[in-house]
């Protein structure tokens, strides 16, 4: 899933207000950010096999340390801890625990059986991804709720947070249109150098575009 992950980030102001936009983008994307790292130092694999799914030519052949479920509670946990003892924030701790673990929930809706339970263990997937108009209008919805709660919960500023919200929602979309419809990458180097980096810039630009707007109150 994709977009699907942008909702959680968005949604999760409902409940930790305190954290930037930003940091929420952090946390339901970061087993997607580790994965990277994990892949150039050899660790975990990925193959490209236009075909694999209807969905994505990427055939994730092995990530139990970014993408095991098992793994997904550890890193939520480390990170909830950490951020706890940083911030003494009890509220964005327990979402920041969630929002990790829900990357592993709406990747395994969406993924074939290539999640892993744990390292070396079952591999899970209810496979969305073969059904590419039911994976569009699903994560669609899941992004327009994602979007709607953060509009329900924040105000904005100036017009930095108004209209450079909405252009960020967009190009999010827009993002997402794209890899749907490019052809498949000459490498997996080629995803890593171009797509990481312009998610980076996507992170850095809704925690810029959150301190533009204010949490509602009442």
């Amino acid at each position: 899933m994709f977009i699907g992950h942008y909702a959680v980030a968005f949604a999760s102001k409902r409940f930790a207000p305190r954290t930037s936009l930003g940091g929420w983008l952090v946390v339901a994307l970061i087993l997607d950010l580790l994965w990277p790292v994990l892949v150039l130092l050899d660790m975990e694999h990925v193959r490209i096999e236009p075909g694999n799914t209807a969905f994505t030519p990427l055939n994730f052949v092995s990530y139990p340390i970014s993408h095991s479920l098992v793994a997904a509670i550890g890193w939520a946990s480390l990170l909830a801890i950490l951020y706890y003892v940083i911030t003494r924030y009890r509220a964005g701790s327990v979402v920041l625990w969630f929002g990790v673990v829900s990357h592993w929930l709406l990747d395994f809706i969406t993924h074939r059986p290539d999640m892993p339970l744990y390292p070396s263990g079952p591999l899970l997937g209810l496979g969305l991804w073969d059904y590419p108009m039911a994976t569009v209008i699903v994560e669609a919805l899941i992004y327009a709720i994602g979007v709607w709660i953060y509009l329900r919960v924040t105000r904005t500023q100036d017009k930095i947070g108004h209209w450079g919200l909405w252009l960020f929602v967009i190009v999010v979309v827009l993002f997402y249109v794209a890899n749907i419809f490019s052809p498949p990458p000459p490498g997996v180097k080629e995803i890593l150098v171009v797509a990481i980096p312009f998610v980076w810039l996507l992170i850095a630009w809704a925690w810029w575009v959150d301190r533009h707007r204010e949490a509602r109150t009442g």
